[in-house]
């Protein structure tokens, strides 16, 4: 089989809704032939939804690397670093230890993660939740507002600030 034999054998594995034996082939295609820029960002992709993210980043630079001039390349590669940086923020706000450490971090965390992919909403959730964790609620207030912005009918968000809303009320009282 040649590289092109392999990803579309991928394709159709995607189909099926296989992506283990996708990344097989996506890898074949990448073996046969390595400086294929586009196979490396679909492989990423297939790796990033099956929840791989180490090798989903790996495809995603080798990508970027191969082919600069591709801005789909550039967003996917900086939504992984964001997806990564995320759940970095969310492990140590969810570790009681890691947290009273140096509770600032996650929030630096976030916000570069948001500065990568400003439109990634769980970014700005965690944030506000963040803030909220410290006694900020004004910070996030402000967080919810700018997820709010991008997801205007989500009733799970509007609940979330109502709840930050009432946490401000009680604060300042």
């Amino acid at each position: 089989m040649n590289h092109n034999d392999y990803v579309n054998a991928a394709y159709r594995s995607i189909l099926r809704s296989d992506f283990e034996e996708a990344i097989q082939f996506f890898e074949a295609a990448i073996s046969a032939s390595p400086d294929d820029a586009e196979v490396r960002y679909r492989c990423s992709i297939t790796y990033a939804r099956s929840g791989m993210m180490d090798k989903a980043l790996e495809h995603a630079l080798a990508a970027v690397k191969l082919d600069s001039g591709k801005p789909e390349y550039h967003l996917h590669l900086q939504h992984l670093q964001a997806l990564k940086l995320v759940q970095e923020a969310k492990r140590l706000l969810e570790d009681e230890a890691g947290g009273t450490l140096n509770p600032y971090r996650p929030v630096t965390l976030l916000k570069e993660a948001i500065s990568l992919d400003p439109l990634y909403g769980d970014a700005y959730v965690w944030l506000a939740i963040a803030h909220s964790r410290m006694n900020e609620h004004v910070q996030a207030i402000a967080a919810m507002k700018e997820v709010i912005a991008l997801h205007p009918d989500d009733s799970g968000l509007r609940q979330l600030m109502k709840d930050l809303q009432r946490s401000l009320q009680k604060y300042i009282h």
